[in-house]
């Protein structure tokens, strides 16, 4: 039997981040996980706005925006028409390449095991795991990041409810420009003209070399509308946003479509002594919304920069100190506002009714506004410029130098 004081199950996103979290500060830590290299999967496929702040509160930030692609700015259109040219500090990167950028900053004192966990027995002082490869693990600490996989929770009582089947579907793959090198955009968010297109927006960003597309829809997995997307991709996005091919022009999508459903689920039964839950193996979220990279690195920041020292620190692991971290308030306000979130885009991107159609409007007049704006300012910061530099060759400033 092998003893540590923290096994975390899972080399996803959570369980690689909590893994070089605890190594880097030096508490006893193990990661329990099948893959060698973690395999591609469609998940998160870019970061930004708050999710930076809260990586770099991991430690984690450099190494990682470095494997990363910066689009710098991004074009909002709607109606085949851009809205706004806006700044934008989006960075791209594959789901796989991301887990396997964190993988690669874990200490060499953590230890990863290539198994499976086949069951966990669990009290107030030491846990106990049994891996497929029946080798056994004592740990004071299990942090379940395993993701999906419920079988394990369901073996200790640990229940998963779901609240909203099939709430979203993501559909990623590459596009091509056709007759030219490049397209005209840095990136591209393209809004939805009507609510029968059921879709939240399209996502065009830049990967490396390539360019990739995130579609948002709400629609169910036997609509046949999605075979019909495998079938002639190109095509089907054109007659969901006519005005798409006039900010496009000729493309082509190419390499594999991938798509994924995702169920906004809750856990019950997950107070427990020695187990703690994290990302979405606590809760699930809407990749539409854009939430789940902000609910990983919020539980693990505050697991591993909190918590985890502090009940180290004294005997046993009741469930008193593990309440203490669901009961975190950064941690249940992220929860509240990831599943607001959630709630919001759908109703926003496909209820008809008049409230909805109004929000809908006036987020599109905002978005011009402030796109209007920027570009006034933008064209006003050029002149200027340009004036200055006029101004160098005057003869009145020759004399003045």
């Amino acid at each position: 039997m092998r003893y540590t004081d923290v096994a975390i199950v899972g080399g996803g996103l959570a369980g690689s981040t909590a893994a070089a979290m605890l190594g880097r500060a030096g508490i006893p830590a193990l990661l329990i996980d099948p893959h060698t290299v973690y395999p591609p999967e469609l998940r998160c496929e870019k970061i930004g706005g708050e999710q930076l702040d809260l990586l770099r509160k991991t430690g984690l930030a450099e190494q990682t925006l470095h494997a990363t692609t910066l689009d710098s700015e991004v074009w909002e259109a709607r109606f085949g028409h851009v809205v706004a040219r806006k700044p934008s500090d989006q960075h791209g990167i594959m789901y796989d390449m991301l887990v396997n950028t964190m993988r690669a900053q874990v200490p060499a004192g953590v230890e990863t095991i290539l198994a499976k966990a086949s069951a966990i027995t669990n009290s107030a002082e030491r846990q106990k795991i049994v891996l497929s490869n029946d080798e056994e693990i004592s740990a004071r600490l299990v942090v379940l990041a395993n993701g999906l996989n419920i079988g394990l929770r369901h073996m200790m009582g640990i229940k998963r409810r779901v609240i909203s089947e099939c709430h979203s579907i993501t559909l990623g793959f590459n596009v091509e420009p056709q007759g030219r090198a490049q397209f005209d955009f840095p990136a591209l968010t393209y809004w939805p003209g009507r609510t029968r297109a059921r879709m939240a927006y399209l996502s065009v960003f830049p990967i490396g070399g390539a360019m990739r597309v995130n579609l948002m829809v709400y629609r169910d997995m036997t609509d046949p509308w999605l075979p019909e997307f495998r079938k002639a991709p190109e095509a089907t996005m054109r007659a969901l946003m006519p005005g798409l091919q006039r900010m496009m022009g000729a493309f082509k999508v190419v390499g594999p479509i991938k798509i994924r459903p995702a169920d906004l689920c809750v856990t019950e039964g997950h107070l427990q002594p020695g187990i703690v839950l994290v990302g979405d193996a606590f809760s699930t979220s809407c990749p539409a919304a854009g939430t789940g990279t902000t609910k990983v690195f919020t539980d693990v920041g505050r697991l591993c920069n909190v918590y985890i020292p502090q009940w180290l620190a004294t005997d046993g692991m009741a469930s008193g100190k593990i309440s203490q971290f669901y009961e975190d308030s950064e941690k249940q306000a992220c929860e509240a506002r990831c599943l607001a979130k959630a709630y919001h885009l759908r109703s926003l991107s496909i209820d008809s009714g008049l409230s909805w159609r109004a929000q809908r409007w006036a987020r599109f007049l905002v978005r011009l506004a402030q796109g209007t704006l920027l570009a006034v300012r933008k064209r006003a910061s050029r002149g200027s410029a340009a004036d200055n530099r006029s101004n160098v060759g005057h003869p009145r400033h020759r004399r003045l130098a």
